[in-house]
């Protein structure tokens, strides 16, 4: 009877259960062979704890000291899906390789030579913006919080009619190939480099975020070291932009959107189709739980709230599709000023729908997790793995491995434009500028050195980001964009809808953006999301102000 006691006391356990803090649920982890130890100290560590000695039954005490580590095997992926994904990628190498014959000149290289279609070219301007950043930390934000993220989305639709009938007319009736020549023809040649130069740093930066998020994924599907996959992702990108020019950069968005919505879609009707509630009792749970909050009224400007949101995204969202030449490149393809509001319509349009299938993917989850706490494991230390976890693990062969593709088809179609984009800007803004006898053969050679130079050192970033403690890349590519291309914004307004706005004013007004964006980032509270809006305003009117100090010639391009 003493041995029946001490065996099977409820108090000693041999399993280890473990608590979601953002679904609220206990669970069993595991159970261990031997009972875990009560009545004494444990020491938390990372994926892990240690136990010192304990009871472990009545009166029964060990002295073992006792290491758990979680761990979780990568899920073996398959050759369906590695089938899948490599039909993908096969058919995005062949684009490239198409379209490597047209590219005759500059021309072809950098614009499309006048053959793209506008609702191709808002395809491609969706899918850009798109990005893996949307793809997987999205539904993260959303499973962890709430919609609060959702307002930044419809900033970039409501900023569309001022990106339409105030910058795009200016880009075509300029006939230019880059964004920042504009600042040339209104201010002076050190606008359009300063202009220029912040737009391949960011662009460096984020192709670096970029590359790294789906090496996250792909690691956790297949086992594969990060490293490994960002520098074979880098590879493929590079190798399809050099040859194919902007051509293979916008058919390859087309097909990209097609499998990331498509992929998407799938995903949403799978998991609703996976969860015992019902969808009334669905909508009910995540309303009890607040994950449909969208507006914060607070007049607070250190946390996310709708104003911070909403400004912050207007701001960000003006400085991206207005000044960003990943963006403004896909405007002038098109023949004429209707066609180039037509492709940023396309994206417009597409932006809503998008977002709620995205954050919808989150709360659908959190309901998921909640019914079934215990197939979320606890090593999962990086949020924006949430959603990949999900389509390793869940979803039947086939469908997960074309979500996956739809992963690699987020970031390709980012990585691309950017690689293109960052060409077109040096050998326009810099080279061309610099060594005007250049001969067009010769550019468009110079434009694939640039086109691999920037891949390669995009690869480099990523890597370095790959061994850094980064809570959450979301985060950090709004506050990167604020940083860097706030000033740029209220650069170019300056420009447009003033007279009176000079060379020296306006780089005056940059040099105090800078200086007023470092400090607000560095020794006040305020939320990252209105970097970009201070960056924006505080260029524009100090520039104007500057203007009316110091006078310069005015030019009125």
């Amino acid at each position: 009877e003493r041995n029946k006691i001490l065996n099977n006391h409820t108090g000693f356990s041999k399993d280890i259960l473990a608590y979601n803090t953002v679904t609220k649920q206990w669970f069993t982890e595991e159970t261990v062979s031997e009972k875990i130890p009560v009545t004494t100290l444990g020491f938390p560590s990372k994926n892990g704890f240690t136990i010192v000695s304990g009871e472990v039954s009545p009166g029964v005490r060990t002295p073992k000291v006792q290491r758990f580590q979680i761990t979780e095997a990568a899920q073996p992926f398959g050759v369906v899906n590695y089938t899948v994904l490599a039909l993908y990628l096969l058919v995005s190498l062949l684009i490239g390789v198409y379209f490597s014959k047209k590219q005759k000149s500059t021309d072809d290289y950098f614009v499309g030579g006048g053959r793209i279609p506008w609702w191709a070219s808002g395809l491609s301007v969706f899918g850009t913006l798109l990005s893996a950043i949307t793809f997987m930390a999205i539904p993260a934000k959303a499973f962890l919080t709430d919609w609060s993220y959702f307002m930044l989305n419809m900033a970039a639709i409501l900023i569309a009619p001022v990106i339409a009938y105030l910058f795009i007319p200016f880009f075509n009736k300029l006939k230019i190939t880059t964004a920042y020549e504009y600042l040339e023809d209104r201010f002076n040649y050190a606008a359009r480099a300063f202009g220029s130069l912040s737009f391949i740093l960011f662009q460096l930066g984020r192709i670096g975020i970029v590359l790294l998020l789906p090496s996250l994924a792909i690691s956790i599907v297949t086992g594969i070291p990060v490293d490994t996959s960002i520098i074979l992702m880098g590879v493929l990108c590079v190798l399809y932009t050099t040859f194919g020019g902007i051509e293979a950069v916008i058919w390859t968005d087309v097909l990209q959107v097609v499998v990331l919505l498509g992929g998407s879609i799938l995903a949403v009707i799978w998991i609703i189709t996976h969860t015992e509630a019902d969808f009334g009792e669905m909508m009910a749970y995540t309303s009890e739980h607040n994950k449909f909050n969208i507006a914060n009224m607070d007049f607070n400007f250190t946390e996310t709230t709708f104003w911070v949101v909403l400004i912050g995204g207007l701001a960000s969202a003006l400085v991206t599709q207005g000044t960003d030449q990943t963006i403004v490149q896909r405007y002038l393809t098109s023949i004429d000023v209707k066609d180039s509001q037509k492709t940023l319509y396309t994206n417009a349009v597409l932006t809503l729908p998008a977002s709620i299938i995205f954050f919808g993917i989150g709360t659908l989850l959190f309901i998921f997790y909640t019914e079934m706490p215990e197939r979320l494991s606890p090593a999962i230390s990086n949020n924006d793995s949430i959603f990949p976890w999900y389509i390793v693990r869940e979803l039947p062969v086939g469908v997960s491995g074309l979500l996956v593709a739809g992963i690699f088809s987020a970031a390709m179609s980012s990585i691309s434009s950017s690689l293109n984009s960052v060409s077109t800007a040096y050998c326009n803004d810099f080279h061309i500028r610099l060594n005007p006898k250049t001969t067009d053969k010769k550019l468009l050679r110079i434009a694939r050195i640039a086109t691999i130079t920037t891949g390669v050192i995009g690869v480099i970033l990523a890597l370095w980001m790959a061994g850094s403690d980064i809570k959450s890349l979301w985060d950090q590519f709004y506050k990167f964009l604020g940083l860097f291309t706030g000033g740029l914004g209220g650069m170019f307004l300056l420009g447009m809808l003033t007279k009176k706005a000079n060379g020296i004013g306006a780089m005056m007004g940059l040099i105090i953006s800078a200086l007023v964006i470092f400090y607000i980032s560095n020794y006040t509270n305020i939320n990252f999301l209105m970097y970009a809006f201070f960056g924006l305003t505080s260029c524009f009117v100090f520039g104007y102000v500057f203007s009316l100090i110091f006078k310069d010639n005015v030019r009125k391009s």
